[in-house]
């Protein structure tokens, strides 16, 4: 099981970031895929997650209505699209997953990615 995060990049206040996580190893579909962030100094903190059980979750007040999580079946890759992103949304981004249901616990999660750099600022 390998995932493979990618998209981060530097954007503007207001700007659109899209990241991507894709499998190898193994088919998305039946797994629950989630993607977590974590600022410096901060604990790494859930922010949605998608599983063919469930309506997508999103764990985050501050990125409800402005981020989106998607799965494309055809790619294994599961995406977070980004909007109207903010100097707060700065972090490492990292999907991980895991057989099962979605859980904003880190520890659900055996498999992770190596993370991509999103950076806002003007």
């Amino acid at each position: 099981v390998q995932l493979q995060a990618s998209g981060g990049g530097f954007v503007q206040p207001g700007g659109s970031l899209r990241v991507a996580c894709a499998a190898s190893g193994f088919t998305l579909d039946g797994y629950a895929v989630a993607w977590f962030r974590q600022a410096p100094g901060k604990e790494r903190e859930g922010v949605a997650c998608l599983s063919n059980e469930e309506v997508p979750r999103y764990y985050l007040d501050s990125t409800k209505g402005r981020f989106a999580i998607s799965r494309d079946d055809a790619k294994n890759t599961v995406y977070l699209q980004m909007n109207s992103l903010e100097p707060e949304d700065t972090a490492v981004y990292y999907c991980a997953t895991d057989e099962g249901r979605c859980s904003s616990w880190a520890r659900a999660y055996r498999y992770w990615g190596q993370g991509t750099q999103v950076t806002v600022s003007s």
